[in-house]
């Protein structure tokens, strides 16, 4: 999700400065449709960028180990769950750990934080290129030209790493013994179903990148605003707790907008792991959901996945502050 900047996190005085105010990653709730990282020109020529980046890789790739159990059910409850079965979050997780054991629960979690390490890197540098593109000759970017060139640097890393999203939910979904682990898994998808299954799902992937990377960034950038209008006319710092909050809803939001996309991507990856489903497309399967399911069964996961998003958040803020400070990352 869209996050603060550190300067904002820190809560210090502003100085008069030239270069924008602007924010870099700090929360990560596992999802993969955010405006990419901006830095300073100080921050790149001082190859500070890259610490920025190993800072909230690392946060990342703890918040999202410690909220996989709740990332995993979402999963299951997205693919399996309907009117007849009612699956519900303590059934969900006594099925899994009945099924294979406490250690089941992080199943996928592995090609998870391995691939935040690509995908922001793609990201950053798709991002910086789009910028020039897009980019009026302001100094700062405008949020509508953040938002295009945000979301086509995050449709060019998407498409890079996709593979290994649909990776992540063969393996979430795997039943104990299905697979010996993630090259298992990709060699069996290659050769039963060809080079095309790595990319089911990839539309509705790539179209809700804009809903939710759009409203992300605007109740954000609003919520922040709004707040510094009201209690804090003569400071452009409202705090960590603000901030913090304001992340929190803005990305709810964008999940929200987003999320029956993100449900219809997730089922297409899983099609073949389901014994008997039929191929479908983007447009028969939301048509299907809504016939047997009503617009209710396009929310299917939605509160595994809601309750994941505050942990994840704190989580992610104090293993950033503590590698931030390893990594010897200035805040001015």
């Amino acid at each position: 999700m869209l996050s603060p900047r550190l300067d904002d996190l820190q809560g210090q005085e502003l100085q008069p400065q030239s270069e924008p105010r602007e924010r870099v990653p700090i929360f990560d709730v596992g999802e993969n449709l955010t405006v990419p990282d901006e830095f300073t020109v100080e921050e790149r020529q001082t190859g500070m960028w890259w610490r920025h980046l190993v800072a909230g890789g690392g946060a990342g790739a703890v918040s999202r180990t410690c909220t996989a159990p709740l990332d995993r059910l979402k999963v299951l409850m997205q693919v399996h769950a309907s009117r007849s079965n009612n699956m519900c979050i303590i059934g969900g997780f006594t099925q899994m750990i009945r099924e294979g054991g406490a250690k089941s629960l992080w199943r996928g979690n592995g090609i998870n934080v391995l691939k935040i390490a690509p995908e922001s890197a793609i990201k950053f540098m798709a991002y910086e290129q789009m910028k020039r593109l897009v980019g009026s000759d302001q100094e700062t970017l405008r949020i509508h030209e953040r938002l295009v060139a945000g979301s086509l640097a995050g449709a060019i890393a998407q498409s890079s790493i996709y593979p290994m999203e649909v990776l992540k939910t063969r393996m979430a979904l795997r039943k104990t013994g299905q697979y010996s682990g993630m090259l298992d898994c990709a060699r069996r998808i290659l050769a039963k179903e060809g080079i095309a299954a790595f990319y089911k799902g990839y539309i509705p992937n790539m179209l809700g990148i804009i809903p939710y990377a759009g409203i992300d960034l605007a109740v954000y950038e609003t919520l922040k605003n709004t707040w510094l209008q009201r209690y804090a006319v003569n400071s452009a710092d409202p705090g960590v707790f603000v901030l913090l909050a304001c992340g929190t809803i803005s990305s709810t939001c964008g999940q929200l907008a987003s999320y029956p996309l993100a449900l219809v991507r997730t089922r297409m990856q899983a099609q073949a792991s389901i014994e008997g489903a039929p191929e479908v497309t983007m447009s028969s399967l939301f048509r299907q959901i809504l016939r047997t399911e009503g617009a209710f069964g396009l929310y299917r996961g939605l509160a595994p996945n809601f309750m994941k998003v505050i942990p994840a958040v704190s989580i992610s803020y104090v293993v950033y502050e503590n590698l931030k400070i390893t990594l010897g990352v200035q805040s001015r």
